[in-house]
């Protein structure tokens, strides 16, 4: 672990611009890199927080397929979103940049090519499946077929989502073509492969001896695990259409698998910021007293720890991660979050129908970070987050200070007197918490940061519960000049101190205190965003400055009038989200929902047997003491008979008098809860497992066969 590095390089996990960004990705990594690039800039650190699409490989084209448009309008269409995103939820990028930018086509193209001309590549010609129809080799996704291990028949060429197991493509039983449907052939191609074997021995020594008790136990325990498993050589090219053109002779029609092109991704942005900005690209990269951190999700450790580092260290003159403080998955009411089957809250949408409300997203994604274990967020624990913390304890106490300070002091921020022990020790405690938080944030603890944050509000609100300067008032107007100055200064040091935690709120809290802001909360990620350096420059309270002074906030300055930092959220708006994701559920049962299997064969003179008629329900009511059953009486043509049929879950009485429905009429009687039943009606299920009526498509009389 780095020690007093004179700059830091942060870089969060391109995200994949095959979809919008959603909580998951959100919680994983975007929320805790930009607490962190945010607090060591309140430190007056050298930061490069550094990010961009990934817009490469195999997906992309899937997506473009899918969708009837080109690779290339897939991108865009997704970067254009996702960018858009994080500008609005506040994510401070100093660089946020794309794959398909020429300057990241020619960084990676140098890179491959400084580690083909020093031999650091092994060429392997093997067989692999190709698509004679659309001329084209298969990458792995577009490759279905049945797995060899669980025998499911939907199996993908690189894993079966049905048992986990991870596949080669050709070890699929009846391989098929998803972009033809036609059987694949065995053709060979040559690729180049990544020794991984060459560097088990530097891998073992740089991450199991050398960063055994500082990475997260999660990351360790997977590096480990890969390692002692043996390392083989991993394909670097793929036989693919749309990507960055291998750079050497002989490679026509191939591209680098996109595995290799982007984490480079971080080095061709990390350019782009400094091209714009003046600066010198390497020391962010090359230097020895740079600390470089990535922030990723769980599943891209590997890529990130041990593959990463490998062509690093193949290259020669780069500097390896510090740490890789990857989190673990977040699930969406108690299900796995799934792009393709629309189970997820879109980070576009939420800004949509929650506005203004990003601190909210944030504070509930970062208390209930996953960070050492797969956790659930559900919108009900988003409400009470939100209602009961935020509201109660953090709105609530800045509330009263400003209401109180303009009721009593027309916003002048008081003279205070003589300071009681009381006070004293809360001017200590306060002291205290500036180190607290930057130790959990400085060992990428950020739930527990934040936890420590609240405990600042709960301090601020504890003391005007006990010195009750709405009594005091009335008798030692005196004293409550010092009360309110004291919660005062607890307030400010809160708007310096929420800054990289609830950044939008940091901003509106020196609003109404009237403070200079020490730093801008959203720095932008347009191509043409310069980060505003005067801005970012700004001489205001400091971090430090809590841990040294008592006087945050001077007598005699002026506050403004008090506005709610934070908002209640209704039912009414939980229960919308609620049914938006039941609504999709609904939507994946109906999608994946597969006919039965067709019965066995019948003559037609077995058909023929069954008397099947429109009839009338003339009366309905519940049968007694039966959820599922409703007792029918219905006009057959022939006569009126009673039919017991389980539909009580999906209609009441009164709605189904006077429906037509279909009848088999000489089925034999049967008694149900002593009521004979004298016929059976014909029912089907809709999307929603709802049972709905089989019925003629026009009004036909009562009685009327159907042949």
């Amino acid at each position: 672990m780095i020690q007093n590095p004179k700059r830091y390089t942060i870089t969060a996990a391109l995200p994949y611009t095959n979809g919008p960004i959603h909580i998951g990705h959100l919680a994983g990594v975007y929320v805790p890199s930009d607490i962190y690039s945010r607090y060591l800039r309140l430190q007056g650190k050298d930061v490069a927080f550094i990010c961009g699409s990934d817009e490469h490989g195999v997906a992309i084209s899937m997506k473009a397929k899918k969708e009837g448009i080109t690779p290339q309008e897939v991108i865009d269409k997704y970067d254009g979103i996702i960018r858009k995103s994080f500008q609005d939820f506040g994510i401070s990028f100093d660089n946020y940049s794309r794959t398909s930018a020429k300057i990241h086509h020619d960084t990676a193209s140098d890179f491959f090519r400084k580690l083909y001309d020093n031999g650091d590549f092994i060429e392997e010609t093997t067989e692999q499946l190709y698509d004679a129809k659309a001329d084209q080799f298969l990458a792995d996704r577009f490759v279905i077929g049945t797995c060899p291990k669980c025998g499911n028949e939907e199996a993908y060429g690189d894993q079966c989502e049905k048992c986990g197991s991870t596949l080669n493509a050709t070890d699929l039983i009846n391989p098929k073509s998803t972009i033809t449907g036609e059987t694949p052939i065995l053709k060979a191609t040559k690729h180049w492969f990544l020794p991984l074997n060459r560097y088990e021995d530097f891998l073992r020594e740089w991450i199991l001896v050398g960063h055994k008790n500082d990475w997260k136990p999660n990351v360790y325990g997977q590096v480990k695990s890969w390692i002692d498993g043996g390392l083989e050589p991993r394909a670097v090219t793929r036989d693919l259409d749309w990507g960055i053109d291998v750079p050497v002779e002989g490679a026509e029609g191939k591209k680098l698998y996109v595995w290799f092109d982007a984490p480079i991704g971080y080095i061709s942005s990390t350019k782009e910021w400094a091209l714009r900005e003046g600066k010198d690209w390497e020391p962010y990269w090359k230097s020895q007293d740079t600390k470089l951190v990535h922030f990723i999700g769980k599943d891209n450790i590997v890529f990130h720890c041990v593959i990463f580092p490998a062509m690093l260290k193949a290259e020669g003159s780069y500097i390896l991660p510090d740490n890789v403080p990857a989190n673990e998955f977040l699930n969406l009411e108690g299900n796995k979050l799934s792009t393709s089957k629309n189970w997820a809250v879109w980070l576009h949408e939420y800004l949509e129908d929650f506005p203004d409300k990003q601190d909210v997203l944030r504070y509930a994604l970062t208390s209930n970070a996953p960070e050492t274990k797969d956790n659930d967020f559900t919108w009900k624990d988003f409400q009470a987050r939100n209602n009961n913390e935020l509201v109660a304890i953090f709105g609530n106490f800045i509330n009263r200070v400003v209401v109180l300070t303009n009721k009593y002091y027309d916003g002048i921020v008081p003279e205070p007197n003589e300071f009681s022990e009381v006070d004293e020790a809360t001017f200590a405690e306060l002291k205290a918490y500036p180190a607290v938080i930057a130790s959990s944030v400085e060992r990428y603890r950020f739930r527990e940061a934040l936890g420590e944050l609240m405990n600042v509000a709960r301090l601020g609100n504890k003391y005007l519960a006990d010195e009750e300067p709405w009594k005091v008032i009335k008798d030692n107007p005196e004293r409550v000049k010092t009360q309110m100055y004291v919660a005062l200064q607890i307030a400010s040091a809160l708007s310096v101190l929420a800054e990289p935690f609830l950044p939008f709120t940091s901003e509106k809290l020196k609003k109404i205190l009237n403070a200079t802001p020490s730093s801008i909360s959203t720095f932008g990620i347009t191509d043409e965003t310069a980060v505003l350096a005067e801005a970012r420059n700004n001489t205001g309270l400091s971090w430090n400055d809590i841990s040294e002074n008592s006087d945050l906030i001077p007598a005699g300055h002026k506050i403004g009038e008090a506005e709610l930092l934070f908002a209640k959220i209704e039912d009414e708006e939980i229960q919308k989200q609620i049914d938006k994701l039941e609504a999709t559920k609904t939507a994946n049962k109906a999608e994946n929902k597969k006919a039965e299997p067709q019965k066995d064969l019948i003559q037609y003179e077995d058909f023929a047997k069954m008397d099947l008629r429109v009839g009338t329900i003339l009366e309905a009511e519940k049968m007694p003491k039966a959820n599922k059953l409703l007792v029918l009486k219905v006009d057959t043509g022939i006569d009126v008979r009673t039919i017991v049929s389980g539909i009580a879950e999906s209609f009441t009485p009164e709605e189904i008098v006077g429906r037509k429905v279909t009848v088999l009429v000489n089925l034999a009687p049967r008694a149900l809860r002593g009521v004979e039943s004298q016929g059976m009606i014909l029912m089907t299920t809709n999307a929603e497992g709802k049972l709905v009526f089989v019925n003629p498509d026009a009004e036909v009389g009562s009685g009327e066969t159907i042949n």
